[in-house]
């Protein structure tokens, strides 16, 4: 009864933790500092196609190598236009490809494994790779739900912090019909423009009705012969 009381105890405290408490580890031993949340330049903003800006707080504390790639690729816009490839419901959104079938990357070389402790939970962000572990380069994907079997194999390099609601919203297939596009990727600290919802589609014009030869009837107003009609 004793035990059971004191884990009672330690499970209310734990609850009673403020949110990001409950996310993010404390400082310890060995480990470089968090970066705060707020720290613009760890900030990964993802305008997406499909409506909405995704915000991705960046971890180089744990990933270092992919985070620099990530904001180099941003700030030379190469992620500007590329797809979500493949989403599988359930799973992940996969993109960062410019061939977009998964097998293309950037031109710089690939990055080392940064396997660390951050899990492969609901919003984590993390690098696609070859069966080579040091194959990670350009793409990533974003987690639906948690996939704990992937840690340790995959490099968790950041999390949506907002916006999750847009990537829930991304696309299925593989490939989707009509992917989602990354419209314009930035980072915070780079000052962007605020959010935009896109300009919708301007409508078709079918032009002037076209005249049937010697009847003077338009010809979107011919009425189809119906087959197999039913006996009255």
């Amino acid at each position: 009864m004793r035990f059971l009381a004191r884990f009672v105890a330690l499970a209310a405290c734990f609850l009673a933790l403020p949110a990001t408490a409950q996310v993010i580890e404390a400082n310890v031993a060995g480990r470089k500092p968090v970066p705060s949340v707020t720290d613009k330049e760890n900030l990964w903003l993802l305008d997406l196609s499909t409506g909405g800006r995704v915000t991705i707080w960046l971890r180089p504390d744990v990933a270092p190598l992919m985070v620099e790639r990530v904001k180099t690729l941003t700030r030379q816009h190469f992620y500007d236009g590329l797809s979500f490839h493949r989403v599988i419901d359930g799973f992940m959104a996969q993109g960062g490809d410019p061939k977009g079938d998964g097998t293309g990357g950037s031109t710089l070389p690939n990055v080392k494994a940064e396997f660390g402790y951050l899990p492969h939970v609901r919003g984590a962000v993390s690098a696609a790779r070859a069966d080579a572990e040091d194959s990670a380069n350009s793409q990533f994907f974003i987690v639906f739900q948690p996939r704990l079997q992937l840690d340790k194999k995959y490099t968790v390099f950041g999390r949506v912090i907002d916006g999750m609601q847009y990537v829930d919203a991304i696309e299925r297939g593989e490939p989707p019909s009509n992917p989602t596009r990354i419209v314009h990727a930035y980072i915070a600290a780079d000052n962007p423009p605020a959010y935009a919802n896109l300009p919708a589609p301007a409508p078709v014009s079918l032009g002037a009705p076209v005249t049937l030869p010697g009847t003077g009837k338009p010809a979107g107003k011919a009425v189809p012969k119906r087959a197999n009609a039913p006996a009255k």
